[in-house]
């Protein structure tokens, strides 16, 4: 069968590179994928976001399967486009991807249905935000969301109310995040554990995946800017088995439940950003896709064909095959641009790789790359995930900074304590 795999970061190489091991598959595409796709598929120049041209693409080939990974493409809606061609693809529908393309819409679903997440209030202008932060109703350190996709980058917590309302004014004023900041969520900042909670729905029944945390703070010890992800390891050191449980039928499967009798059918992946607080877990956010880079640690992981198991959850039998999984501990370290979650410039020569993968231990996904006369360059964000899998995740660990430390670009900036976590709760 012919798989195309939409979008450029490192979920989608990751995505890609478990696919191409598929039997099933004779052909991979990825659009418009990167220069580490380009190793195991034919990239195709057409963007994420042209959904026609994509669908034309599709048909044209034609395509038995396709697989979406960003954000942008759902929430536009192109499951509903490839679906009126009669294409097989594998994401929530547009109605379905508001969960993640307005935290108002998830904010207001979740206390409709009594879904645990954190005390929140709307604002619809600067004046009303600063109106609620004068309010006292929320204590600091507080949290203010842009309402629309923000690249992971739209979840600010702010210490002081001074924070709070410079925060309002970029958001909202100075448009930080275009029209996603037109209206913003202010919200109670829950403490606890942070976990990554993902699974892949049918629409009705729900196949999790195996747990990861992600370190979201661009420095050390969680300090600075939230970014789309700075690293991520599995499993979660924080979830226990009932605790595992609790999360599914509490949460997921109320959530996949109440989608449906709304009218909005949830069939692909779900993401549930979680805090495990003293009164149990609650939801964060919901993401409508495959975690980045959660993707990468579960793809090394996993040991089933994973084009089996989209394909199942696509034909609403997402149980019909058992999933196994590796018990080893695997792990993601990313390596970013200098600037990044900010301003940052892109072309910087990349050095090193080849020298990291002759490790038979390192895994390297392609995230904001490109290949340029004979040269890897920079062209993003989040450059590289440097990735391992071990029987102990200190062993993993040990196996990835090794490798990082071969690896150079003007500016390169990485996370020195992903993976920590773990041995400090031990």
């Amino acid at each position: 069968m012919k798989v195309l795999v939409v979008g450029s970061g490192g979920r989608e190489h990751a995505l890609a590179w478990k696919i191409a091991k598929s039997p099933r598959v004779k052909k991979l595409f990825c659009a418009p994928g990167n220069a580490g796709t380009m190793s195991i598929a034919e990239n195709i120049a057409i963007s994420d976001s042209d959904i026609q041209s994509l669908a034309d693409f599709a048909a044209r080939e034609p395509i038995d399967l396709t697989v979406v990974g960003p954000e942008l493409p759902l929430t536009l809606g192109i499951v509903d486009e490839f679906e009126k061609k009669g294409l097989r693809i594998f994401g929530p529908t547009k109605k379905a991807a508001e969960l993640e393309g307005s935290k108002i819409f998830a904010k207001q679903f979740m206390e409709r249905h009594k879904i645990p997440t954190a005390r929140f209030k709307i604002a619809e202008s600067p004046e009303k935000a600063q109106s609620i932060l004068k309010s006292g109703e929320f204590s600091v350190p507080v949290v203010i969301k842009a309402d629309g996709l923000a690249a992971g980058k739209g979840v600010i917590i702010c210490p002081s109310l001074e924070e709070a309302e410079k925060t309002i004014q970029s958001i909202m004023v100075a448009k930080q995040f275009g029209d996603a900041g037109n209206r913003v969520l202010i919200e109670e900042c829950l403490q606890g554990k942070e976990v990554s909670f993902i699974v892949i729905s049918d629409g009705a029944r729900v196949l999790p995946l195996v747990t990861t945390m992600d370190y979201k703070a661009i420095y050390n010890g969680d300090r600075g800017p939230n970014t789309g992800g700075m690293g991520a390891i599995s499993p979660s050191p924080f979830l226990t088995k009932k605790m595992f449980a609790e999360v599914v039928n509490t949460i997921v499967l109320p959530t996949i439940t109440r989608m449906r009798e709304e009218g909005r059918k949830y069939k692909g992946a779900l993401y549930v950003g979680l805090m495990l607080t003293e009164d149990g877990p609650k939801v964060l956010e919901y993401n409508g896709r495959f975690g980045d880079p959660e993707t990468q640690p579960q793809m090394l992981r996993l040991e089933s064909d994973l084009v089996e198991i989209l394909l199942s959850a696509i034909e609403e039998d997402v149980l019909v095959h058992e999933v196994q999984w590796s018990s080893k501990a695997s792990a993601c370290v990313i390596l970013a641009s200098g600037g990044y979650p900010g301003s940052y410039e892109k072309g910087k020569v990349i050095k090193g790789l080849e020298q990291a993968l002759e490790n038979p231990d390192i895994t390297i996904f392609h995230a904001g790359t490109r290949f340029e006369n004979g040269q890897f360059l920079t062209n993003g964000g989040r450059v590289l995930g440097v990735c391992s899998s071990e029987r102990k995740l200190a062993e993993a660990m040990e196996n990835i900074y090794h490798a990082v430390s071969g690896i150079f670009f003007e500016g390169m900036q990485y996370r020195r304590d992903i993976g920590t976590k773990r041995e400090e709760e031990e």
